[in-house]
């Protein structure tokens, strides 16, 4: 059952293709929302919406800032479609950081399927890793820095994203199978995420989500 408290909820990566999904969808459900952007202006003004300029994801005394009285920070973090990326890694660890130092507790990121120990021979993880090898990478030294830091934590490991419209037929488990076909919409996930910050049912857990 879905809570009826309205809740303050950080949004990173919030102006990537998920991270818009995800604050457009904690808007939708009448949370607060901390948005943060590289620049104002990047989201229409709107009641409850709050944009933090954050230029760089290594700038932790900003993010603090951004972090206080806020109750569950959603990543959305993403790095750059081709070439080395530490972008998730390095924002993730001034959220850990910046949380600590505000005493925000509830963390969700978004990860990926095919890391760490997700890494077998499938053929997805064939595939994705022959495809984007340098965001994988990244996401596989981000995890250890979440599951070390003692936070109320959730990775959420996706397959392939797509931007269908939200349909709300997806599976969500810490073993489901994911096939070389398998995929999940933007609009999907955000809804998860936002669903696991209202009622955690993962907390310390990887959950798989699919269509």
């Amino acid at each position: 059952m879905r809570q009826d408290v309205s809740q303050k909820v950080a949004v990173l990566g919030a102006t990537g293709a998920t991270g818009r999904q995800v604050v457009a969808a904690s808007l939708r459900r009448g949370h607060r929302v901390v948005a943060l952007v590289r620049r104002t202006g990047s989201f229409a003004p709107v009641a409850d919406l709050h944009e933090v300029v954050w230029p760089e994801v290594a700038d932790v005394p900003a993010l603090t800032g951004a972090l206080t009285g806020v109750d569950v920070v959603i990543s959305a973090l993403g790095g750059a479609d081709k070439g080395p990326t530490t972008v998730c890694t390095d924002g993730v660890r001034s959220a850990v950081a910046a949380m600590e130092e505000t005493g925000v507790r509830r963390l969700i990121a978004v990860s990926a399927h095919g890391v760490l120990e997700t890494r077998d021979r499938s053929l997805y993880s064939v595939a994705v890793w022959a495809n984007v090898a340098a965001r994988m990478r990244d996401k596989e030294t981000m995890e250890p820095l979440i599951t070390g830091s003692g936070l109320e934590w959730t990775i959420v490991r996706p397959p392939k994203l797509s931007d269908h419209d939200q349909s709300g037929e997806y599976r969500t488990g810490t073993d489901l199978r994911i096939r070389l076909w398998s995929s999940i919409g933007r609009a999907d996930l955000a809804a998860f995420l936002v669903d696991e910050a209202e009622n955690p049912r993962y907390v310390h857990a990887r959950p798989r989500i699919t269509r």
